[in-house]
């Protein structure tokens, strides 16, 4: 099986002002780039829950890093 990456880029012609980035890895998520609304992939149980939150800040912020880093080598 093919190895994904762990971000991708995403967008849709319906919702022209929105991007996102996918999280292909636990904990699989898509991330809104415009307001850092997150959409989890996985189920959940209670103590994963508190593992979460306290590492949702972190993952934005990679999110946010690998959205950044493209989009910068894009005009390059």
């Amino acid at each position: 099986m093919e190895e994904l990456p762990k971000f991708l880029l995403a967008d849709s012609s319906s919702y022209n002002d929105r991007l996102y980035v996918i999280h292909t890895e636990y904990p699989r998520f898509i991330l809104n780039v415009v307001n850092d609304n997150m959409h989890w992939l996985e189920e959940f149980d209670k103590e994963d829950k508190y593992v979460l939150e306290s590492e949702s800040e972190f993952l934005i912020k990679k999110a946010l890093d690998f959205y950044d880093s493209e989009i910068n080598s894009m005009g390059k």
